[in-house]
């Protein structure tokens, strides 16, 4: 407890707390899209167990810190380059996620949607003609992606933080915080297949930036986090103007726009 009752300790805490929830953000947008493909009636508990592999999988590796950091050591060399088994754990995890992004786009805009219930051969699907997943293929995705994205969070924790008990914590928190809003951004990127197309997009743009951090360009992730919270607030701004037009159509187009040239009901015919 000594860590936690000294000031440079709660700096650490919360400050380490508040970077985790932001290194999060790829995560829960990728578990929003990967539980799409389940049922909606267990959909909140697989996401509830995708959130705790990824808790699991920090803490597990913050106890290995030893091997984590000797991952930075070049195992091969390429192109005069050394090559780290970090580096192709970042490039792998981003091949991952450019196929998989674009297989899901692929589905949403051009797999037809047979409904709720049953598709084509009376498979079930999740609707927008996606067929539903297996759970433990769900999982196993989850968790592969989580290890992509614990590697950047733990070495963050360890360069912010001294104390092992600390780094616990703020994991903690920040998965806590996670869990908290997990399921709202979740349910709000199923209703809106285009905010699930816009997902799609920041997962293939987080892909390329692991990509280019396994090659050692290092991308700012400032940059990234700027582009997805610009391009969100655009789409946002797009669904109340939809929203607006179907609810009020004449306001949004002006009182006389849609038929100037009707003749006047009141005027007398000749």
């Amino acid at each position: 407890m000594e860590p936690f009752l000294t000031a440079d300790g709660l700096i650490a805490l919360v400050t380490l707390a508040a970077m985790e929830i932001v290194l999060g953000i790829d995560n829960i947008v990728f578990l929003s899209i990967i539980t799409a493909r389940v049922p909606s009636a267990i959909r909140g508990k697989v996401r509830s167990t995708g959130l705790a592999l990824a808790l699991i999988t920090r803490i597990v590796l913050l106890m290995a810190i030893s091997w984590v950091m000797g991952l930075t050591e070049p195992l091969i060399t390429v192109l005069s380059r050394g090559i780290s088994g970090r580096d192709l754990i970042l490039i792998c995890g981003g091949l991952f996620l450019l196929g998989k992004s674009t297989h899901e786009i692929f589905e949403k805009l051009e797999v037809k949607d047979h409904g709720e219930d049953g598709g084509e051969h009376g498979s079930t699907v999740t609707g927008a003609g996606k067929k539903a997943m297996s759970i433990p293929l769900v999982l196993a995705q989850i968790a592969v992606l989580d290890i992509v994205f614990s590697l950047d969070s733990v070495i963050t924790a360890v360069g912010m933080a001294k104390d092992i008990p600390i780094m616990i914590a703020a994991m903690f928190i920040a998965m806590l915080v996670m869990l908290l809003f997990a399921g709202k951004v979740g349910d709000f990127v199923t209703r809106h297949p285009s905010m699930t197309v816009l997902a799609l997009s920041f997962l293939i743009m987080i892909g390329v930036m692991l990509m280019a951090e396994g090659f050692g360009q290092h991308v700012s992730k400032g940059y990234i986090y700027f582009a997805m919270a610009f391009s969100l607030g655009v789409e946002l701004v797009n669904l109340k103007i939809r929203k607006r037009s179907t609810q009020d159509p004449v306001k949004l187009h002006g009182p006389h726009m849609a038929d100037q040239n009707a003749p006047d009901p009141v005027a007398p015919s000749r």
